[in-house]
């Protein structure tokens, strides 16, 4: 009896280092895993751009996005024009991922022949966990120059009257899962303006928004409020206007589109701030589309 009471001593000595070994690591792999970790917010808008303008979102290191997009004329031009279509602008544009915050890209518009390069890096993001950040914020920089014949070929024209720039903080906020908003102070500088007159910087207040219906399918509002008594001239004879737009993301696979009514023509920043004309309420509005392809 003496000999299995000191053999049971003997055993039990050796396995409680042990036994009290394991416990102490499984303590410290419960609350390695209670320690916070980084959570970044995804998804605050479906892709690169809100309706026409941008919105926070970049592409990843490495990623190439297409694309295209396409506006057609007033659906208050009548049967004749065949409710706008006669007059479809497009525009092209590639964009890619130098790093997951860095974007460039470059784009061509059919409307006055425009080309634009563009710079984009998103300074924070939001998250919880180990840091609490509660926006996405993001630096948009772009340059544009038209390719169209000069109006008065006759007197000196100088390459740089046909510059213009912009320049955006967009700050954006996920609530939830299903909305989204985002504010867009903008400055927008053309170096050529037709009267005295008119300011050659302007500045607007952008607001957009996104709300999620289903788990592929967005509704998505734009506005852009221009401050007041910085544009005198008229465009073709109108007076410039506030942009609005409103539309629809689908998403389907590897693509996006977008469906939207707007009262801008154009489809960067300048125009939608600077040359918009167009009165929901007269039925100025353009029908257009998006679509969005990524590499």
């Amino acid at each position: 009896m003496k000999k299995w009471i000191s053999l049971s001593v003997i055993i039990l000595a050796g396995i409680l280092p042990f036994s009290l070994q394991a416990q102490d690591d499984l303590m410290a792999l419960l609350e390695a895993k209670e320690e916070p970790i980084e959570q970044f917010t995804i998804a605050t808008f479906k892709t690169t751009r809100v309706v026409s303008g941008h919105s926070i979102e970049t592409n990843g290191e490495g990623v190439l996005q297409f694309l295209i997009g396409h506006r057609f004329g007033r659906l208050n031009s009548g049967w004749r024009d065949l409710f706008g279509i006669d007059h479809a602008t497009i525009r092209l544009g590639f964009e890619y991922g130098i790093t997951d915050n860095l974007n460039i890209g470059i784009g061509r518009s059919s409307y006055q022949k425009m080309f634009d390069g563009t710079i984009k890096y998103r300074l924070l993001r939001q998250q919880s966990g180990v840091r609490t950040i509660p926006v996405t914020a993001t630096w948009v920089s772009s340059i544009y120059a038209t390719s169209q014949e000069w109006p008065n070929p006759e007197r000196t024209n100088y390459f740089s009257s046909r510059l213009s720039y912009h320049h955006s903080l967009l700050i954006a906020r996920k609530f939830g899962q299903s909305f989204s908003l985002q504010l867009m102070p903008t400055l927008v500088h053309r170096n050529l303006v037709p009267t005295e007159q008119d300011f050659n910087s302007i500045f607007a207040m952008g607001v957009g928004t996104s709300v999620r219906l289903t788990g592929s399918l967005r509704w998505n509002v734009e506005y852009y409020y221009l401050l007041p008594d910085q544009i005198a001239s008229t465009i073709g004879g109108e007076t410039v206007s506030n942009s609005l737009s409103i539309g629809f993301d689908l998403e389907t696979g590897g693509h996006i589109f977008q469906l939207h009514l707007s009262n801008s023509r154009g489809m960067t920043e300048p125009f939608l701030i600077g040359q918009t004309t167009g009165n929901w309420l007269d039925g100025d509005i353009h029908f257009g589309f998006n679509v969005s392809r990524v590499f």
